[in-house]
């Protein structure tokens, strides 16, 4: 596991270390806009987090995740602020999730 200062030089390292794609969160999946994949709960593994505090407001933070699957053989990253997810996503997506965020 790294120590990082921002999220900026977390994902520039990442991105060094092949975590090179860019997903977001559907209610049911991640979503990779940039080759349209859609990974499953069980699709993907959940392989580094990183939590950043916001240097003000405490509501201000974010969290990286660093995913791989199997599906394509691919690797990326997930920006997710803290709790934002917790009413938009299937139950399955949020335990994962949340395994690994607390």
């Amino acid at each position: 596991m790294h120590i990082y200062d921002t999220i900026t030089v977390a994902l520039a390292d990442l991105d060094s270390r092949g975590y090179n794609l860019d997903f977001n969160l559907t209610p049911e999946a991640l979503e990779c806009k940039e080759i349209d994949l859609l990974l499953m709960p069980e699709e993907f593994e959940i392989d580094e987090v990183y939590r950043f505090e916001g240097m003000t407001d405490p509501a201000d933070s974010s969290v990286v995740y660093a995913i791989s699957s199997s599906v394509g053989n691919m690797k990326g990253v997930l920006v997710d602020g803290y709790g934002v997810y917790a009413e938009n996503v299937s139950p399955e997506l949020l335990d994962k999730l949340k395994i690994h965020h607390e």
